[in-house]
């Protein structure tokens, strides 16, 4: 990815937010006890007063000799004051402490390396218009295909799939969300086509912290949505939404999405979230038309004469 070079800015979302807990950062109070002698319970509230200005300072430092270098892999030191303004944004309004938890923990390099993930993936999605994102294929695999789909299974939980929909004659599940997803894809006039991703091969790498990781999306559906070539929706269903699928969102939707489309030798592609089984009809529904009136709003932009015959 190509990242700023002169200004620097970025607006923060929902999947921006990083919400420290003892589940993240590990156990925040513990009690000592000896052989002898009267016991002592340590906590890190002593942690709490270290100031803003010298964490923001800490992280800054962190992205910019990570992230923000030269081709000689000098960094560049004139775009700190306008990162550290980034940085303390990001602190003030998506910075959560819970459970005994202090921002002070993030002095610690793989927390700091979480923190500066979506910082980043917020500074991408801002600057995509002039620092687009390149996808680098793998040289000896770079497209997959439902024909190659083979394997077996012992799972019991699955769903049979309607021929005319799906090229692979079984999904195989992880859940009792994904079976109602199979049944919408089915049933909604403007899927061509959907797969699970199972045996498929579309494996997505991403960061958490510091740690390599590799994210396999549920669902790929194939929707027409207007124009010639129909749109590649990845479909991702979620129920418990830990830091790890906030991660995989913004790997979607900052570098992997925009990447692709980029490449534009392998279609559309775009990628949507679903994670309330009782909503899930309505979102993918709502997504699907928003998607057609977004392209309707484009056509009508680039040729006001069809924009004219539309409204006649």
């Amino acid at each position: 990815m190509e990242l700023p070079t002169d200004k620097v800015s970025a607006q923060f979302t929902n999947d921006s937010r990083l919400e420290l807990t003892p589940e993240v950062v590990g156990p925040t109070k513990t009690r000592n006890e000896g052989i002898f002698g009267e016991g002592t319970e340590l906590h890190l509230e002593h942690t709490d007063d270290l100031r803003q200005a010298t964490l923001a300072y800490h992280l800054t430092k962190h992205l910019l000799y990570n992230q923000f270098y030269d081709a000689n892999e000098n960094p560049k030191l004139y775009l700190f004051d306008q990162l550290k303004a980034v940085v303390m944004e990001w602190l003030d309004t998506c910075l959560v402490c819970q459970g005994g938890t202090f921002p002070a923990q993030l002095m610690y390099k793989p927390l700091a390396s979480l923190a500066c993930e979506r910082i980043l993936a917020a500074i991408t999605l801002t600057h995509l218009d002039k620092y687009p994102v390149k996808a680098v294929l793998d040289p000896f695999n770079p497209a997959g295909s439902t024909c190659a789909v083979h394997f077996s299974t012992t799972k019991t939980h699955r769903w049979q799939t309607d021929p005319q929909k799906c090229p692979v004659n079984w999904a195989v599940l992880d859940s009792g969300w994904e079976g109602e997803f199979c049944r919408i894809a089915e049933a909604h006039p403007q899927v061509k086509t959907y797969v699970k991703n199972q045996g498929l091969g579309l494996e997505v790498p991403y960061l958490l912290g510091s740690t390599p990781h590799t994210y396999v999306p549920d669902f790929i559906a194939v929707v027409d949505d207007g124009q010639e070539s129909p749109l590649h929706l990845v479909v991702e269903i979620k129920g418990f939404r830990g830091e790890d699928a906030k991660v995989k969102k913004n790997t979607m939707e900052a570098y992997w999405v925009p990447g692709v489309n980029n490449l534009q030798r392998h279609g559309r592609w775009d990628f949507i979230e679903l994670t309330d089984i009782f909503t899930m009809e309505e979102e993918f529904s709502d997504r699907v038309a928003s998607l057609a009136r977004e392209r309707e709003a484009f056509l009508g932009k680039t040729d006001p004469g069809r924009r004219k015959r539309t409204r006649l």
